[in-house]
């Protein structure tokens, strides 16, 4: 692959990836003012974020096996259309169960573009370079999060939350015109012969404990993560009594640090091995979940609980790069629906943790400071008892 289309790919993979940052933090700042509008709770309020990831979740599960059969480029270029339509519908929902429904849509129609951006990587790449080219991707993808906010903070300036679905369905028709446009990197004589037949590459990734290890690594990391993106907003500005321009702007700095540390695997893969970098974004991580979790029940001052909440979210592009790319070290040929139980399950769980981290209220932080803790407590378990042990018996992984 020449450097001038990589970098076209990595650009169009990176946004493609960035749906699910996208489609949930950027009406973040929103989510105090939608809970007065819509007159429900707390809780009901960030169920429309749970709407969205297992919506995601889901669609992973169909999208990943569509692409091995269909190829890459018909099945982005419909998702990327519903997703669009489904914006709109968020956009003109005067229900939250009308809502709560478009967001679900969403999500599933979303999910194309995360799935299949991860297969078309992994049909490109392979070994040290998938880990190079997937940090990248994590890197371009990173800039969501640091932009969505700041974006959706200052589109409440101006307009009510409705502006901010409006904007993700411009969006989401530029993904489809782009998708159309696409250059297929799955050849018919690789693809799977129909829905069924990639279908049953579930059984068979399911049996692989190695791989199933990596997808329960990432279940526990993204319910951490996920707990921070759902509880941040009303941690910041119901608790610190920040606004929601100052808060978007502590999430995209927050976020920043996911694109630095993005950078760290482009730079040691092939020099420090995979395994290495993992463990030490995982016990980095814990490290900044037991700060946090003192800085709640302390009841800190808010530089201290930026700066936990910093070390821990930094470390969400190395967990993420270089765990991929070991657990799909050995599924090339079936990439997609690989691809689809890394992505739909991290993104089933995560979601389900959400409503969690508003049980005690929207002055609380308390849930969401245990469910971090013991995220992070569950994913270091992960690794060292189960992944650290089969690299320990010098198992063989293929390119």
């Amino acid at each position: 692959m020449d450097a001038k289309r990589k970098i076209r790919l990595t650009i169009f993979l990176g946004i493609l990836a960035a749906l699910a940052p996208l489609a949930t933090d950027m009406y973040l700042p929103a989510l105090p003012k939608m809970n007065v509008e819509f007159n429900v709770g707390t809780s009901l309020v960030q169920m429309t974020l749970t709407a969205t990831m297992v919506g995601m979740a889901a669609g992973q599960i169909f999208a990943g096996p569509l692409s091995d059969m269909c190829g890459r480029k018909i099945p982005l270029a419909v998702g990327m259309a519903l997703f669009a339509l489904a914006s709109l519908g968020c956009m003109l929902a005067n229900d939250i169960k009308i809502f709560l429904v478009f967001r679900l849509i969403q999500g599933l129609t979303g999910a194309f573009g995360i799935v299949i951006a991860r297969a078309i990587a992994r049909d490109c790449t392979s070994g040290a370079e998938l880990t190079r080219f997937f940090s990248m991707l994590m890197t371009v993808n990173g800039l969501a999060p640091i932009l969505a906010p700041v974006i959706g903070g200052q589109i409440l300036v101006f307009a009510d939350w409705r502006g901010v679905f409006m904007l993700l369905t411009v969006i989401g028709i530029l993904l489809t015109v782009s998708s159309i446009k696409f250059e297929e990197t799955l050849p018919k004589r690789l693809r799977a012969k129909n829905f069924f037949a990639s279908f049953k590459n579930f059984g068979d990734l399911t049996r692989d404990k190695y791989f199933l290890a990596h997808c329960l690594l990432q279940c526990t990391w993204f319910s951490v993560f996920f707990a921070y993106i759902s509880g941040s907003s009303f941690l910041f500005q119901n608790i610190y009594n920040v606004t929601p321009q100052t808060y978007s702007l502590i999430f995209g700095g927050l976020s920043c640090s996911l694109v630095a540390s993005g950078i760290i695997p482009i730079k040691l893969a092939g020099k420090v091995s995979e395994l290495k970098m993992l463990a030490w974004s995982v016990c980095q991580a814990l490290v900044g979940g037991i700060f946090f979790t003192v800085c709640v029940v302390t009841e800190a001052s808010i530089e201290f609980t930026i700066f936990s909440l910093l070390v821990m979210v930094s470390m969400g592009s190395v967990i993420g790069a270089t765990s991929f790319s070991l657990s799909m070290r050995n599924h090339g040929k079936e990439a997609g629906a690989a691809s689809a139980l890394l992505g739909s399950l991290p993104m089933l769980a995560g979601g389900l943790m959400t409503p969690l981290v508003g049980i005690a209220g929207s002055k609380n932080a308390l849930p969401m400071a245990v469910i971090i803790l013991v995220g992070e407590i569950l994913t270091l378990i992960i690794f060292w008892k189960i992944i650290f042990p089969v690299h320990q018996r010098g198992a063989k992984f293929s390119a």
